[in-house]
């Protein structure tokens, strides 16, 4: 087995960086980070300050560079940021909302502008399961027509989905479902407890374990063959770790000779760890489900922020971690949800609650007794 620990700079550069470019979306997604809002706010990034921060990805050279929301097609500058975007070399991913607006002719209109990757999220394998996630009928159906209608214009398309207590039954189905499906990525996603989350949806470390190792396959089949058409599991970032753990893969230079990069992560991608998320506002977060703010690009450049403000050096220092990912053998290349585990327990540095892995050697400290117990369920910013 590979035990070579990545020697990627995190401190120069984000790998992926996620500007929300709204929060108006007419669905109502029961897991919804940002707890979205029909309409637009007026405090959202202008088109020339959007136009702005594409400039600073280009200078900065990110690889991945996603526009969600909200739903992004509510901005009537959408084709406008997109097309810049492309003049400036630029690859941007798309998370639309399967709603009335996502049509045949927008697809086709986003392909050219110059839109490189379109996202649309699947949650269960059944019209029931994905509409109750959505709360809204008939959002499964068109999430797999615009799957088809970018295949039949040529633009490449990733699925993600969410995994919860309402569809962890489904898992085998949504396997089967991805298979079926012409897609460049499956990217899976486990529940983070902030904005409208519940937190009797969130899974166990048991649950956790038993959804990857039944989604297993589709990873193992990926990794080996390096097959951009075929689909596979990115999880957090241990499930490199156990892919690294059990299979002896070594998932960087496998993912990095992959023509294709959209939304392949290398190991130790984490919350602050070459990923950025931007709000509407501007803010700067380590993540969407990190609501802890480093500042604002009204005030500073994205690099400066991501490169000097405490809060991001302070994430990517894995001597910080706590308890078990402290421990860890593996925390170079995983370092569990630190939002997580902010949303649990208030402090990002705690070990990640939903790993069962044990490092070797780590005994637990011994159980303290506690008076009062406090969730940390937070709204997204």
């Amino acid at each position: 087995m590979n035990q070579q620990v990545n020697t990627t700079d995190f401190n120069e550069r984000p790998f992926i960086a996620i500007w929300e470019v709204t929060q108006a979306c007419d669905l109502a997604c029961v897991h919804c980070r940002a707890s979205a809002q029909p309409g637009r706010r007026p405090v959202e990034l202008s088109t020339d300050e959007g136009k702005h921060l594409i400039d600073q990805i280009a200078d900065l050279k990110v690889p991945v560079f996603v526009l969600t929301g909200g739903d992004p097609i509510k901005r009537s500058d959408l084709f406008e940021l997109i097309a810049h975007a492309r003049s400036v070399g630029v690859r941007v991913s798309l998370t639309p909302s399967a709603t009335p607006l996502l049509t045949r002719e927008t697809v086709v209109w986003l392909k050219e502008a110059g839109l490189a990757r379109l996202a649309v999220n699947m949650d269960g394998a059944s019209a029931q399961t994905h509409d109750a996630f959505r709360g809204m009928s008939g959002s499964f159906a068109r999430t797999l027509d615009a799957v088809r209608w970018a295949n039949e214009i040529g633009l490449p398309v990733q699925t993600n989905t969410t995994f919860s207590r309402r569809n962890t039954g489904e898992v085998d189905a949504i396997v089967a479902l991805m298979e079926s499906l012409n897609i460049a990525l499956w990217s899976a996603f486990f529940l983070v407890p902030i904005g409208r989350v519940k937190l009797n949806d969130l899974l166990s470390a048991e649950e956790f374990e038993w959804s990857l190792r039944r989604s297993q396959p589709v990873q193992d089949r990926e990794l080996r063959h390096q097959n951009d058409r075929g689909a596979t599991l990115q999880a957090l970032s241990f499930a490199a770790a156990v892919a690294e753990r059990k299979l002896g893969i070594d998932v960087v230079s496998q993912h990095e000779r992959a023509v294709d990069t959209i939304g392949r992560a290398p190991r130790g991608l984490n919350d602050g760890k070459r990923f950025a998320f931007i709000s509407h506002k501007g803010e700067v977060f380590p993540s969407g489900f990190l609501p802890l703010s480093a500042g604002s690009i009204r005030d500073r450049k994205l690099a400066t922020i991501y490169c000097d403000s405490p809060l991001f050096r302070d994430l990517r220092d894995t001597s910080r971690l706590e308890g078990k990912c402290g421990s860890c053998e593996f925390k170079e290349i995983c370092g569990g949800s630190r939002a997580r585990t902010y949303a649990l327990t208030g402090n990002p540095h705690a070990e990640e609650t939903c790993c069962s892995y044990v490092p070797k050697g780590y005994a637990p400290p011994a159980p303290q007794l506690k008076t009062a117990t406090t969730l940390h369920v937070l709204h997204g910013a």
